[in-house]
């Protein structure tokens, strides 16, 4: 069963919707480095635009993350190739490098495509089977991350278990980590006229993975309203659509999309990514504004190329990379 304990730092707020917009310091458990990229990505994409260094301290600022931490953040990610720097008249400014973007554009269009593949399931079941001794704890470790990714769950210890086939390049990884240790079997599942039947669905805790869905549900359906009615404008924006894709993302890693013939009625998977879009598409013209405003302080002239993307823009896109 999975443990979703580590999720508790994920998911803020009580759940009621009190307040949902007030400006607070950053969290959903992210670093300064990650903030700061998020930040960049959600604004340059998808021609990196550039975006000046005082512009970019400043809005980490508005959330609650020092000058000091700000600079030495930029730095640090330009020194491991993230971003790459200019000197543009009187200021320094930063984007990010191809490689960075490229990867960045990936994973948000899977965020932005998730839940909308055709659900269908053919019966049969991936499973998994290895041994590695338990000495190798690094190698162990790495294996059951890797088939955690991928949707796999342990049916027993050294049994993991999938709806889905895995991908020619999974197979090559997974036989890369396990190094001749492991066996992958497609299967259907034989029911036992016994009590000790288990079905594989059980390796996963649905009740776990649905309550995270509304936390989130409740977390940001009171929202709404005010997004409609166009109340939620400025730094207050930014903050929002920052926080609910920081929470959004981890629910392809915690939802491995199981068919919903395996699942619950009512599963709340639809509704979180309807929230999320509401959010997060809703907010992005007065976001947009606002990080235009925040880089007229330190730029003059128009900057048509601060933009901010959208889901419904990423998963039309998907097929094109930033440039």
């Amino acid at each position: 069963m999975a443990n979703l304990s580590h999720l508790e730092e994920i998911f803020s707020g009580d759940g009621d919707g009190a307040e949902p917009m007030r400006p607070r310091r950053w969290q959903a458990g992210g670093s300064p480095a990650g903030l700061a990229v998020t930040l960049i990505a959600d604004y340059t994409f998808p021609v990196r635009a550039w975006l000046p260094a005082a512009a970019i301290v400043a809005l980490l600022g508005e959330f609650g993350v020092a000058d000091g931490t700000a600079r030495t953040t930029i730095s640090r990610l330009a020194r491991r190739g993230v971003l790459e720097g200019a000197r543009q008249g009187r200021y320094s400014s930063y984007r990010l490098t191809r490689e960075a973007a490229v990867d960045l554009w990936s994973g948000g269009g899977s965020i932005a495509t998730f839940t909308t593949q055709p659900d269908s399931w053919d019966g049969w079941w991936t499973l998994v089977a290895f041994s590695v001794p338990e000495q190798e704890s690094t190698r162990r470790r790495a294996l059951r991350t890797a088939l955690r990714w991928r949707g796999f769950a342990p049916l027993y210890d050294a049994v993991w278990a999938s709806p889905h086939p895995l991908t020619p390049k999974g197979l090559v990884e997974l036989a890369d980590l396990a190094l001749g240790a492991v066996s992958v079997f497609r299967a259907r599942q034989v029911d036992l006229e016994t009590e000790a039947n288990r079905n594989p669905v059980e390796a996963w805790d649905l009740a776990g993975i649905a309550e995270q869905y509304e936390i989130f549900i409740r977390r940001w359906s009171g929202s709404l309203p005010g997004i409609s009615a166009g109340a939620v404008t400025g730094a207050d924006a930014v903050h929002a659509r920052t926080e609910v894709m920081s929470t959004y993302r981890h629910f392809p890693v915690l939802d491995p999309l199981l068919p919903v013939d395996l699942l619950p009625a009512d599963w709340p998977r639809s509704r979180a990514r309807e929230i999320c879009v509401a959010v997060y598409d809703g907010l992005a013209h007065p976001a947009q504004e606002h990080v235009r405003s925040v880089v007229a302080r330190f730029v003059d002239g128009p900057h048509p190329d601060v933009r901010a993307h959208t889901i419904a823009g990423m998963s039309a896109g998907i097929g094109h990379s930033p440039g």
